[in-house]
């Protein structure tokens, strides 16, 4: 079982037990659809690769499956402004891999106390979260930025007249994909979290979302869905 598979098993233990239930509320997720794509990034690792054209394919689990999830999370932003910011985020931690790739040798070496695959997930979880800020945004940054790294190198592959065939989202980069996403979205939790700890706690003196923990998005999304509720609560329709 590799490294990836054995994240997505304990995020599931996690999801199931209700202990990532308020990094699920930020993501907009119920326990129910997270636990669905959870298990579809699971079982599409197995499945048979979907071919493009005649030496191209795309791997289940790790291509068409987050890509369905990073366009889920997209559409399901409170805002505009977050939409935008993590499709930048996305293509600057798209570039920064692809940089770190160039610089970095691709095969494990003796030289690397750490598989490359595994350091460029690194990267890319780091790079999301700091472009992305917001949950939300730092996950679909860490994730899609790696998908995304993967098809530059199957292009420059082809420009290049490579042959053989090749697979978009599969073997090492399934779990890179995943480590990179759940990386992003850890740092988010835990640097929002400790935010508000390092400053004291809440207090009046600071702005709400500082006190709650929140980047400017999610605190937006969320005075939105309060003001959603309230509307509903008090009879009126949305």
């Amino acid at each position: 079982m590799t490294i990836g598979m054995i994240v997505l098993l304990a995020a599931a233990i996690l999801i199931y037990l209700g202990a990532a239930q308020r990094v699920l509320d930020r993501l907009r997720l119920t326990d129910r659809a997270a636990l669905l794509f959870v298990g579809a990034l699971l079982v599409g690792g197995f499945l048979p690769d979907i071919p493009l054209s005649d030496n191209v394919l795309i791997n289940i689990g790790g291509g068409i499956v987050p890509i369905g999830l990073a366009v889920y999370l997209i559409v399901r932003a409170g805002t505009a402004k977050e939409k935008i910011r993590a499709i930048v985020a996305t293509l600057v931690t798209a570039a920064v891999v692809y940089a770190a790739m160039k610089i970095m040798p691709l095969e494990p070496t003796y030289n690397f106390f750490l598989d490359p695959i595994y350091l460029f997930a690194i990267i890319a979880g780091v790079v999301g979260y700091l472009a992305g800020r917001s949950r939300r945004s730092a996950f679909i940054a860490g994730s899609m930025g790696l998908l995304l790294t993967d098809i530059f190198s199957r292009i420059e592959i082809m420009i290049r007249g490579g042959s053989g065939r090749m697979v978009i989202g599969g073997a090492g980069v399934f779990d890179s994909i995943v480590i990179g996403g759940i990386l992003a979205l850890l740092l988010a939790e835990i640097i929002g979290e400790t935010r508000e700890r390092v400053q004291g706690g809440p207090s009046m003196d600071r702005p709400e979302n500082l006190r709650r923990g929140l980047s400017d998005e999610e605190f937006a999304e969320e005075l939105d869905r309060e003001d959603g509720e309230g509307k509903e609560g008090d009879g009126y329709e949305e």
